[in-house]
């Protein structure tokens, strides 16, 4: 998980890639800083390119025609799949189904294998940490066949109790939905070790990879998880693509999600027959344009190096987690600066609600997030209904950590 030393990333080099933190910053404010990453990345100018290029240059319906713009068009779309395949080391380009997100990846699985295999009592569990989409999903489909849910409780530092987990895996769970890294608090998750006692109980694992796939190298074959989400729009790409990877024999066996276009072998008045993967899970014109530009995201990833991506964000928020607890009346949630800590970090300020934080630092043109960030349950776990979240990535610096501080103590200023 954690990578070795390596060569830093030049963040200026990279910055300078990024047309929108390059912009003139308004009269009487500082540069953009932004910190809102794990909501959604900025882009750099090689996709925005991509998505331009290919709209003008190759833009047809795929995988029916037989002229050669459509041919093209089909070829960058499969192009984008292989190099999603390779970036996750998934057995076959087909076991990498695109999706609009991570959410819809999730949504797919809970409706698709969900519905033909969870019975009434079966034992779905998830975690007090998970995103509301790896919750609600879950959920319905749990009341529509009579399955129960159980969940994995946090401990007061912001970790999984593992004791729990083993209590829940005694019952024999049906499915076992769990993230790797968390959104709010920057936790991972002892994710392997998890699957393999979670199969060992005859689970299926689904990971949510939203917020580790953009910043990690994530190998599935040696996860040995079944199901895996993550999101374009996280990790440089466009929004409006995502994946879901799906072990080849259990994706096989699933019923289609959606009807329509593409995903047919042959249609009758009387009956239908389904593509092989991955056509079976793409019904309807997908947004080709879009897996072409996560396809370059990619590239450019591979390009810096995930060991580096990663290493560059735990300085970050080492030191971000190393000021911020000198601070007086800063409170921080979730573990320490520790190695297994992502770009992540969730606080509070004593007397000050989040979204006034976070309003004070948009005045100094610092972008951050305030709320609940989709983990009700995680807030309630933690005490607290709302954080303020500072998330980095690549084009972040240590200069944005230090303006960040400079905005803390200037809305505790606004507020003495």
């Amino acid at each position: 998980m954690i990578a070795t030393h390596s060569a830093p990333i030049d963040t200026a080099s990279i910055k300078a890639d990024f047309p929108i933190l390059n912009q003139p910053a308004p009269a009487g404010k500082q540069p953009l800083v932004f910190l809102d990453t794990a909501a959604s990345s900025q882009k750099p100018q090689a996709v925005i390119d991509a998505l331009v290029e290919y709209y003008r240059q190759e833009n047809a319906n795929i995988h029916r025609g037989v002229y050669d713009l459509s041919e093209k068009a089909t070829a960058a779309y499969e192009d984008a799949r292989r190099k999603v395949a390779t970036f996750i080391n998934a057995r076959k380009p087909r076991e990498c189904i695109f999706v609009r997100n991570t959410t819809e990846a999730i949504n797919l699985v809970a409706r698709s294998w969900g519905g033909a295999n969870l019975s009434a009592g079966d034992l779905i569990v998830f975690t007090e940490m998970e995103h509301h989409s790896n919750i609600v999903p879950w959920q319905i489909i749990a009341q529509e066949k009579g399955a129960r849910t159980g969940y994995v409780h946090l401990t007061p530092d912001g970790r999984l109790d593992q004791a729990t987990f083993d209590t829940l895996l005694e019952q024999g769970p049906k499915l076992v939905a769990i993230t790797h890294v968390s959104n709010s608090l920057g936790t991972v998750n002892p994710i392997q070790e998890m699957i393999a006692k979670a199969h060992a109980a005859g689970a299926v694992v689904l990971v949510d990879a939203a917020q580790s796939a953009p910043h990690v190298s994530i190998d599935v074959q040696a996860l040995d998880c079944d199901f895996l989400a993550f999101s374009g729009h996280k990790m440089l790409g466009p929004m409006g693509i995502g994946v879901l990877y799906g072990k080849h024999e259990l994706l096989q066996n699933m019923p289609p999600y959606q009807g329509g276009g593409s995903m047919i072998r042959k249609v009758t008045m009387e009956q239908t027959t389904w593509a092989d993967l991955p056509a079976r899970f793409e019904a309807g014109t997908p947004s080709v344009g879009d897996a072409v530009g996560l396809g370059v995201a990619i590239d450019y990833l591979n390009g810096i190096g995930l060991d580096r991506v990663w290493e560059h964000e735990h300085a970050l928020v080492t030191t971000a987690i190393s000021k911020l607890s000198e601070m007086p009346g800063v409170t921080l949630l979730g573990p320490g600066p520790e190695e297994n800590r992502a770009g992540v970090v969730s606080f509070t300020v004593d007397g000050i609600h989040p979204h006034d934080v976070a309003a004070i630092l948009d005045e100094h043109n610092i972008a951050v997030r305030a709320g609940h960030h989709c983990t009700q349950p995680l807030m309630q776990a933690l005490g607290v209904v709302a954080t303020t979240r500072a998330s980095f990535y690549v084009y972040n610096t240590p200069e944005d950590v230090d303006r960040l501080i400079e905005g803390i103590e200037a809305a505790q200023q606004v507020f003495r």
